[in-house]
């Protein structure tokens, strides 16, 4: 499934933010940042293609939030709470971008983001796909 490829392949890529130490030069936050975003995005639009092949008629029309929700209900995500906070981490950097946020943000994804979807790699390859 191409939306599972592109989620892995971003996934790849932001696992190289683990090898970043502080203190972060400008550049290396906004990419940083950049390479969360895109791979929520891949991580979201990649469960709801798989809900949808599973029959899940919400996964066809439903918002990030509403995606998530399904999938946690679903038993395809853990902890929900921890899903909605990164959405609303993706939301604050994509809507008001700054260093205080993106330093934030650059810190979640080493300490808790990275697990997150590389469980959700886990539970896809184990039981979706």
């Amino acid at each position: 499934m191409k939306k599972f490829e592109n989620f892995c392949k971003a996934l790849d890529n932001l696992r190289l933010v683990r090898n970043l130490n502080e203190p972060y030069d400008v550049l290396t936050l906004t990419g940083s940042a950049a390479l969360f975003e895109i791979c929520f995005e891949q991580a979201w639009k990649a469960m709801k293609g798989i809900l949808q092949e599973h029959g899940y008629g919400e996964g066809q029309i439903g918002s990030p939030k509403q995606i998530l929700k399904l999938a946690y209900s679903a038993g395809m995500i853990q902890d929900e709470e921890k899903w909605l906070a990164m959405l609303v981490s993706r939301n604050d950097v994509t809507h008001s971008y700054n260093e205080e946020i993106a330093l934030a943000l650059v810190r979640r994804v080493k300490e808790e983001y990275i697990d997150l979807l590389d469980a959700l790699k886990v539970e896809l390859e184990a039981r979706w796909l």
